[in-house]
């Protein structure tokens, strides 16, 4: 985690008013205190992350982390009427969702990175993640050199396609690439031969393999397209009392040790909707971030 810098503070002034006086509130905070409603972005199915069970509810570690945090905007606008509308948000949506308010918080896997925060803010990391690619073991495929000449897939809207076309061109593999809507459109496509490959982030394909009915058909690439790279939950860009509760709640969860448990549910432990486990221990660079939450500006 060297590439992140700390935080100025975690900036209680601003989001809590002095004693005695009334929250002024402004933006996102006003929005929610207006309609009594705060938006949650989801995914149907991105687990551990977020995603439905099968019962339909919206379950996920992001989810965990979005309903502390709408614990903490309910004890700040004294209104525990405040209720969640659950909103669906795809790769290609989620950008557009958060800067027309529709969604107040994106509550999923979205990589940080500079491009995407000249639109949208991000909270403090709550997971990192390389970009890999699956396959089926019976391929023999070994690494990214043997992607050369093959139909690989990934899903539009994502940093992973972009790597994956810059790799493309940088090393002329001429591999034919096949946009998708969704990461379940592009690993069909694997698990039905159409395509050799599905490029994405390497915890999302573990999950995604995890719940193959036959595991042992895939096989996850040991190369990487990129560096591990954090994911934060997503916000309206320049709403700095919204940002500072939303890190404030994280940073509480982390350094309290309560993200431990938490952590465990998702990634430690059986999940719905097949009770699959991914048995992903806490990595010593989350458990350093956790420790010391600060924001990613690289």
């Amino acid at each position: 985690m060297n590439r992140m810098i700390p935080a100025l503070s975690l900036l209680l002034a601003m989001a809590l008013p002095a004693a005695g006086e009334p929250a002024a509130l402004d933006g996102t905070l006003a929005k929610i205190a207006e309609t009594g409603v705060i938006a949650i972005g989801y995914r149907e199915a991105e687990p551990p992350f977020s995603f439905q069970d099968a019962d339909g509810a919206v379950v996920g570690f992001s989810i965990d982390l979005c309903l502390k945090i709408v614990d903490r905007v309910r004890a700040q606008l004294g209104r525990e009427d405040i209720a969640v509308d659950y909103v669906v948000a795809t790769p290609a949506t989620r950008f557009i969702l958060v800067k027309t308010g529709q969604i107040d918080l994106e509550c999923a896997a979205t990589t940080n990175n500079a491009e995407r925060r000249a639109l949208v803010d991000y909270s403090y990391p709550h997971f990192m993640t390389a970009t890999h690619f699956v396959s089926r073991r019976a391929d023999n495929i070994g690494g990214i050199a043997d992607l050369a000449g093959r139909s690989v897939a990934s899903a539009s809207g994502t940093v992973n396609i972009d790597q994956l076309n810059a790799l493309n061109r940088a090393q002329n593999l001429n591999i034919a690439v096949l946009p998708t809507k969704s990461n379940e459109d592009a690993f069909a496509l694997v698990v039905s031969g159409r395509a050799s490959a599905f490029v994405m982030d390497g915890i999302l394909l573990a999950a995604m393999v995890a719940e193959t009915p036959d595991p042992s058909v895939y096989v996850l690439s040991t190369d990487t397209l990129s560096q591990p790279e954090p994911y934060g939950l997503l916000l309206k860009h320049g709403d700095s009392a919204f940002k500072t509760l939303v890190n404030e709640t994280l940073a509480a969860i982390y350094t309290s040790g309560e993200i431990e448990a938490i952590y465990a549910k998702w990634f430690t432990s059986p999940i719905p909707p097949h009770g699959a486990n991914l048995n992903l221990p806490l990595s010593p660079d989350l458990a350093a971030a956790f420790r010391t939450p600060v924001e990613y500006l690289e």
